[in-house]
C-alpha cells in the first residue's frame, strides 16, 4: 500500500515539539549517568513510584539521600547546583549503571553539570567551567595483557630452576 504524502505543515508541527526536560550524559571509567533536568515540573512526573517535584534528585529511582549515603558525598553531588545557585530550583532524574559508587558519583556531576550549562549557555557555563566541573575525567582501567599472569601488570611467576 503506498504511504501518504505528508504535507509541509504535519512535518513542522512534528519537528516543533520539544520535550520538557534537558538531556544530558555524564561518564567516568566504566558508570554511565543518564541525567534529564527539567526546569519546569509538571504535576504527573513521576520516576517508578516516587512522585518528583522542584528541588528533588532521584537516582535509578530512589532519592539520592539513599542511593549516594553520606555528608561528603552529599557536598559533592550539590556542588554544580550551589555554584550556579540553582539549588532546589529544578527537578532532576538520573539513570546510572556500570561501575562503582565513586565512578557513578563522578558521572552524574559530570551530567548534570553539563545539563545546568545546557539550560543556560551564556550564565552557567563560564562558572561550571572554572570550577573544573565540565573536564570529563578519561582515566580508564588498563587493559590486561596476554601472557601475564590475570591482571594487566602482573608478571608471570618464572620457575626457579
Amino acid at each position: 500500500m503506498p504511504r501518504k504524502k505528508q504535507s509541509e505543515n504535519e512535518i513542522k508541527e512534528k519537528k516543533e515539539v520539544k520535550p520538557d526536560y534537558i538531556h544530558a550524559v555524564g561518564r567516568r571509567k566504566e558508570a554511565i549517568a543518564r541525567v534529564r533536568l527539567y526546569p519546569s515540573v509538571k504535576a504527573s512526573l513521576s520516576w517508578g513510584d516516587l512522585s518528583v517535584k522542584k528541588g528533588d534528585l532521584v537516582v535509578n529511582g530512589m532519592p539520592v539521600e539513599n542511593y549516594f549515603s553520606g555528608e561528603v558525598s552529599k557536598t559533592q553531588y550539590e556542588e554544580p547546583f550551589r555554584a550556579t545557585d540553582t539549588l532546589d530550583k529544578f527537578a532532576v532524574t538520573v539513570r546510572l549503571e556500570g561501575g562503582g559508587l565513586r565512578g557513578q558519583l563522578d558521572a552524574l556531576i559530570l551530567g548534570v553539570s553539563r545539563a545546568l550549562s545546557r539550560l543556560d549557555k551564556d550564565k552557567f557555563r563560564p562558572i561550571l567551567k572554572k570550577k573544573g566541573f565540565l573536564k570529563s575525567d578519561a582515566r580508564v582501567r588498563e587493559r590486561r595483557k596476554i601472557g601475564t599472569g590475570g591482571k594487566a601488570r602482573r608478571k608471570k611467576q618464572s620457575p626457579k630452576r
